[in-house]
């Protein structure tokens, strides 16, 4: 257990994260089964364009029994079941590994019943007024309140001991169109905003000098890469270390390399150390043939509900990790490959499940990392300017 009177945190940013996940809704004021068949159908609507996952307590009979090995003293127990895999444990879940656990959910719904989350459903259901009444103090962030076939309004002591309940919408339970809509428009605005990071922070041994301050379209590439990214981005960052940060133009954003030494996986975890809730499109700085139309093409193939959208790469058909838009469900992925020994962000790509898209132009992932390479390409570029 971790003492209440703890304080000892460093100050960083953290994910807006409830009991489970960023998005999650536990639906109260009814009888278990009725809230078992809800979630059902929500989960029936969206499960088609988003990860969903749902938590409950267990009403069996025989639950003080422990199944297969734990029964003989084994802490954990993996079952591949062929359609879906399950894991059974002795110990008691932290909310920190519930977290762990659902970090790749897009909604998590929760039977309020036993479990609590950060917003709420709640369903008016005259058969559990009694009980509803008893749970008002965990209604602390109502956004949708459905009505039960038993009831006609919202009961007076909602009204009068919730803040602001009058302005919640209010549908029937069985306008199953209304509980969609609610839903899918909470999850689309809930969709993160896209950050652009030029990784600029590499040493360049190959080079022999730094590939961020080559001159490829009329200026550094560094600031080319940092413009191109400006269309598609809330905000745009060039990525780089603590001896080049004073080296680069005030009117550019920096983010400096927290994760030091661990290349271009240092650079995206450190920006997801600024801000974890958003979405960071990476490119590397080396380049110089990547243009608006492939970023247009790879923002417009954008699924949030994957941990990252990325590119498959001409040469070798592997992930394309370095123009990439990773998700923000994809920091706790590198940090667990990062504890595991591994810091290629094509692994983590490699063994995710991901979107892997064929670029429109191959070219444009080309990249240079040696002197040869760079007169080979600035012939290219030199072209491709002239028309």
């Amino acid at each position: 257990m971790i003492s209440k009177e703890h304080k000892k945190h460093a100050a960083i940013a953290r994910p807006a994260m409830g009991s489970f996940g960023r998005n999650e809704w536990s639906i109260v004021g009814s009888h278990c089964t009725v809230i078992k068949l809800l979630a059902d159908d929500i989960i029936r609507y969206l499960s088609p364009v988003y990860r969903c996952a749902y938590a409950d307590t267990s009403h069996n009979d025989d639950i003080t029994l422990l199944p297969g090995r734990l029964a003989g003293g084994a802490s954990l127990e993996y079952t591949d079941q062929v359609n879906y895999r399950q894991f059974n444990y002795t110990r008691e879940l932290s909310p920190f590994d519930l977290r762990q656990q659902f970090a790749e959910a897009d909604i998590v719904l929760v039977n309020g019943n036993h479990q609590l989350a950060k917003a709420q459903v709640v369903i008016v259901d005259e058969n559990k007024r009694a009980s509803l009444q008893k749970r008002v103090k965990q209604l602390t962030n109502v956004e949708l309140i459905l009505l039960s076939e038993s009831t006609t309004e919202v009961f007076d002591f909602l009204l009068e001991g919730i803040p602001g309940i009058a302005a919640v919408p209010v549908c029937r339970m069985d306008d199953a169109e209304a509980i969609q809509n609610f839903f899918r428009e909470k999850l689309q605005q809930a969709k993160p905003k896209l950050n652009g990071l030029v990784l600029a922070g590499g040493k360049s041994v190959r080079m022999g000098y730094d590939k961020g301050t080559v001159h490829w379209h009329g200026r550094e590439q560094r600031y080319h890469l940092a413009e191109l990214l400006k269309p598609f981005c809330d905000e745009v960052f060039i990525s780089c270390r603590s001896v080049q940060k004073d080296e680069i133009k005030s009117e550019y954003a920096t983010l400096e390399d927290t994760f030091v030494d661990l290349g271009p996986t240092g650079a995206i975890l450190s920006a997801f150390r600024e801000q974890p809730d958003s979405a960071w499109l990476v490119v590397a700085t080396d380049l110089p043939l990547l243009d608006k139309d492939t970023l247009a093409y790879l923002v417009r193939h954008r699924n949030a509900a994957s941990i990252a959208t990325a590119f498959n790469s001409a040469v070798d058909d592997f992930p394309e990790p370095l123009i990439t838009i990773w998700e923000p469900k994809s920091y706790p992925v590198l940090l667990a490959y990062l504890a595991q020994g591994y810091s290629c962000p094509r692994k983590v790509l490699i063994n995710s499940d991901v979107i892997l898209l064929n670029t429109p132009d191959p070219n444009t992932l080309t990249n240079v990392n040696t002197p040869e390479e760079l007169e080979r390409v600035k012939r290219i570029v030199q072209q491709k300017d002239s028309y």
